[in-house]
């Protein structure tokens, strides 16, 4: 089996990773961008020394010709390039894998200034958890939107019209990667497509024959004898020699025998209609409602009707004629009648949503949760974000929208959390979650109380992907830059409303920007005074 990854796969891998240690880097396509600029410099470094030692390394000339043509469009829009999940993925592996194989050739007969300025910028180069982490990113979004490894590889995404392609040896990384961790049924979808491509002509590095040998032990863990033997079969027509193919192939075999018959059926030959999305049932996980958020974050499944329609409606809020909105009231409408969820229009302008990314973006660190058992804050796999957390006191401009807060709300800022500002890269998401606690970890809820209410901010457009939606009665929210959100998460007595468990689905094609403010129970007693029952 090959270790190494082809020179053609990197870029896609960047912008949808998110573990931890170095990986914290790498979930944020607002810190990303500056890799784009390193590679630019590395390429620009590398053609230095083409001209140095130009008749030796016509090799490398020919890598640094592919990659300067890609960065320069990389460069003349950062955020537009990475929004697209393929160029992403295949960055992430030219600067793990494939500047590494450069590298060791130019070490051969070594020029002090390309190998000086590598050396220079490896320290924030992603390493192979990135990668992988990238590539887990990419079947998340193929699984929350049904996109087969086809549309994948031929970059045939929602809202993109520049498409970047993933090679046959891409295909077999992604592949490679699922079956590394034991998920052999997005193995399957990667290797076929990888063994699809291969047979339609296309050049790789990597054989047919180690694709077959991926592909038909992946079939056999799905449970499909009858296609694991044939696939098998072809391995072994390739390669008679292949050791473990040929005792598969026997075992497959015998075991089909044995299973037909206990079960008194007859042989019946593997389908001939090709693996594809749907072939095999995806293995269930830990989310209850994973089938139901999944298709609220596809626009399927959503609760609207004309009744509900018909109860919501618009008004200008000038915070019961509060001074600061007299003059300048704000737009309301209503997302949702039961919960109570509302939408305010222009809340952010474009000046002030630059300015709290400009303060955030130095602060960006991997996104936290509470673990339910120890009560310690920790990274999740659930929650992909690079998030910082912003006080009035950093600049005039935080505090004037904690002030907007307050003043619409009617809620006391004086006990709510800092405004909280996150960057979900492609494939950014966190999956269904209370923004309450209903268990009291955090020291400051015995002092400030629970969280009464969420005022979440869309401080970007997303060009497909990123809603915020709510499972438990079939919301679905999307981001509309300069607009927030705001609903309570807890009655008027205290008790949690376990209706608001939402998710931020994963971003398919683009970078979503939010921030969100907090409010506590304390200092509410007389803003939100207690209801009569437990439910008012």
């Amino acid at each position: 089996m090959r270790n190494s990854m082809s020179f053609a796969t990197w870029a896609l891998l960047f912008c949808c990773c998110s573990w931890i240690t170095q990986a914290e880097v790498f979930t944020s396509i607002g810190q990303m961008t500056d890799l784009i600029y390193t590679e630019k410099e590395l390429v620009q470094s590398l053609r230095e020394y083409i001209k140095a030692e130009e008749s030796k390394l016509a090799a490398v000339k020919s890598w640094a010709t592919k990659l300067d043509a890609l960065t320069r469009a990389s460069t003349s829009d950062p955020e537009g390039y990475l929004a697209h999940p393929v160029n992403a993925y295949k960055l992430m592996k030219r600067l793990n894998t494939e500047w590494s194989e450069l590298e060791s050739l130019v070490l051969q007969n070594p020029s002090d200034g390309f190998i000086s300025n590598m050396s220079m910028h490896r320290q924030y180069f992603p390493d192979q958890e990135d990668e992988t982490g990238a590539a887990k990113a990419l079947m998340r979004l193929q699984d929350t939107y049904q996109l087969d490894s086809e549309a994948f590889s031929r970059g045939k995404l929602p809202g993109v019209h520049n498409h970047a392609i993933l090679t046959v040896d891409d295909c077999f990384d992604m592949g490679k990667t699922a079956y590394n961790d034991a998920d052999y049924y997005h193995a399957v979808l990667w290797m076929q497509q990888s063994l699809k491509q291969l047979d339609a002509g296309e050049e790789a590095v990597v054989s047919k024959v180690d694709i077959l040998d991926y592909l038909s032990y992946s079939v056999y863990q799905m449970g499909d004898l009858p296609r694991a033997i044939e696939l098998t079969r072809r391995l072994v027509a390739i390669d008679p020699s292949h050791q473990r193919a040929g005792g598969n192939l026997r075992y497959f075999e015998r075991l089909l025998s044995k299973q037909l018959k206990e079960e008194n059926q007859a042989y019946q030959p593997a389908s001939e209609e090709p693996i594809q999305l749907g072939t095999y049932m995806r293995p269930k996980d830990h989310l209850p409602e994973r089938e139901s958020y999944e298709a609220l974050c596809r626009g399927e499944g959503i609760q609207m009707n004309e009744a509900r329609r018909s109860r919501l409606f618009c008004r200008y809020r000038d915070g019961k004629r509060n001074p600061r909105l007299l003059l300048k009231p704000v737009k309301e409408e209503d997302e949702w009648d039961s919960p109570h969820i509302v939408r305010y229009l222009d809340f952010l302008s474009s000046e002030e949503i630059e300015k709290i990314k400009e303060l955030a973006k130095p602060n960006l660190a991997r996104a936290t949760v509470r673990d339910p058992k120890t009560g310690v804050l920790t990274t999740a796999n659930y929650r992909v974000s690079k998030s910082a957390w912003l006080d009035g006191m950093d600049d005039t401009v935080i505090a004037r929208v904690n002030q907007r807060m307050e003043d619409l709300t009617g809620l006391t800022v004086d006990t709510a959390e800092l405004l909280q500002v996150a960057n979900y890269g492609v494939g950014g998401q966190y999956e269904p979650h209370f923004d309450f606690s209903r268990r009291p970890f955090d020291s400051n809820l015995k002092v400030d109380g629970n969280r009464l209410a969420t005022f979440l901010n869309y401080m970007s457009d997303v060009e497909a992907g990123g809603a915020t939606v709510f499972p438990d009665f079939g919301a679905a929210i999307w981001p509309r830059k300069g607009t927030a959100v705001f609903w309570y998460n807890l009655f008027r007595s205290g008790e949690g409303d376990y209706r608001t468990r939402h998710a931020a689905c994963p971003v398919l094609v683009g970078s979503k920007w939010v921030s969100n403010k907090w409010f506590h129970e304390r200092g509410q007693e007389f803003r939100r005074p207690c209801g009569l029952t437990e439910v008012d």
